[in-house]
Order: structure tokens, then C-alpha cells, then sequence
């Protein structure tokens, strides 16, 4: 099948699965959307579980590349943090549904689907990663150590990824702008300075 219309098709099947949930979604939901009949997915996907496992996977990929770079970068903890929020704006702006569909799904999956076990550990990595580089910044005397590391983790987090439910490709501001404001507000805040 040509690689362009792969991507479409897992593309809807992505949009479907991030507006109804995967386990609400039925195979007839995805073709209608493609304009196909539901029996012709099953001649380019053995199952939705193997869509979906698709959509995922590359999202992953995609966000490890550019994350693994970032932490090869050997940046400060601040430029290092500044660096993983753009770079995961860039893939809410390259794969919105998909990061809305891990959002939502990962943990269910992971617990219930052998074959989505690389979720887990996606999720002990990125924790790693943040983790590791607040610590550095507290130790550094860059980030305050009166902050529970694991809180602040968990904030910064929830507050970049929830983006997806809102954000749409194209709109007013790039991503690299919109990360460029969430840091300017998490970094600094919001309140006037006297």
C-alpha cells in the first residue's frame, strides 16, 4: 500500500480513537471516516489493536529522538528542561491524536495488553529524563530545593501534555512560541516582580 495512504488511514483512525476512546471506537467508526468500507481496513491492518499500536510507536519514536538528543545535548538543567518542553510541543504539533490517545489509553493498555508493555516503560523513561534533570537543577542551585521534585515533575508534565486536548496544528501560535510561553509561566511565573 503507498506510505501516503497509510498515513491517512492510521491519521483518522488516530482522530477517532482520541474523540471516542480506543475501546469505544469500532473498525466501521475508522473506515467511515476514510470513506471505505469497514472490511477494507483489514486488507492494510490485521486489527484496530495493530492501528493503534502503529499511531503509538511512531509517536514514541518520534518523541525519543527528539528527547534522547535533547539529553545528549549536555545542556544546563534549566536549558535542558527548556528544551524537552519545546521538543514536546513539537509533537503535540506533529501527533495531537496521538498524544491525546496516550493520555488517555496508556496506562489501561499497558496493564492490560501485553503487546503495549513499551508504554510502561516509554513512561519510566520520560519520568527518568525529568526527573533526573530537575534533580541536577536543584543540585546545581538553578531549581529550588524547597519544591518536591516529584510534584514539580508531575506539574510540568501535566501542564505541557494536556495542551493536546486544545491545541490544533496551523492555529495562531507554533509550537515553539507556545513553549516559549508555558516556560515563561513555569520558569518565572505569573506574578509581577516588585
Amino acid at each position: 500500500m503507498p506510505e501516503e495512504r497509510r498515513r491517512e488511514l492510521l491519521a483518522a483512525a488516530a482522530e477517532v480513537f482520541a474523540v471516542q476512546g480506543y475501546d469505544a471506537t469500532t473498525v466501521r467508526q475508522i473506515a467511515d471516516a476514510v470513506g471505505m468500507l469497514a472490511g477494507s481496513l483489514y486488507y492494510h491492518f490485521d486489527s484496530k489493536e495493530s492501528m493503534l499500536d502503529e499511531i503509538l510507536s511512531t509517536f514514541l519514536e518520534e518523541l525519543w529522538d527528539g528527547y534522547d538528543a535533547v539529553l545528549a545535548a549536555s545542556l544546563g538543567p534549566r536549558e535542558t528542561i527548556e528544551a524537552l518542553v519545546t521538543e514536546s510541543f513539537r509533537e503535540i504539533d506533529r501527533h495531537r491524536a496521538a498524544v491525546a490517545i496516550y493520555q488517555k489509553e496508556a496506562r489501561h493498555l499497558a496493564a492490560h495488553q501485553p503487546r503495549f508493555d513499551y508504554l510502561a516503560d516509554s513512561q519510566r523513561k520520560f519520568e527518568r529524563a525529568w526527573l533526573g534533570t530537575l534533580e541536577r537543577g536543584v543540585a546545581a542551585e538553578v531549581f529550588r530545593a524547597d519544591l518536591d521534585i516529584r510534584l514539580t515533575y508531575r506539574f510540568v508534565r501535566d501542564t505541557v501534555w494536556v495542551a493536546a486536548s486544545w491545541y490544533r496544528p496551523g492555529a495562531r501560535h507554533r509550537p515553539e512560541e507556545i513553549a516559549r510561553q508555558y516556560l515563561s509561566m513555569v520558569l518565572d511565573g505569573i506574578a509581577l516582580r516588585n
